[in-house]
């Protein structure tokens, strides 16, 4: 990451929006965009929205599970599959 140009004011944006936007296309990186000196928000291609919205969407369905195991709610494989080819009626 460029901090010097990967931090753009919000003022700046409204002046370069074309600029910025093709920046963040071309560099796939990140801009932070400032107020008043601070950050205030962070802009990133779609591309690279989606990639983070999919990993979160997976995090969410992961982590009932992942407590799961935390917690020790577990057994073991061949409990599982022993219960599973009975309820599938399964034979061997």
């Amino acid at each position: 990451m460029k901090l010097i140009d990967d931090i753009r004011s919000v003022t700046e944006l409204k002046r370069k929006t074309r600029e910025i936007l093709d920046q963040v296309r071309q560099t796939g990186r990140p801009v932070v965009l400032t107020v008043n000196g601070k950050a205030d928000a962070v802009l990133i291609d779609a591309k690279t929205y989606e990639k983070h919205l999919s990993a979160s969407n997976i995090a969410k369905l992961l982590a009932p599970a992942e407590d799961d195991v935390r917690t020790g709610r577990t057994r073991s494989i061949r409990s599982f599959l022993r219960e599973f080819k009975r309820a599938q009626k399964i034979s061997r």
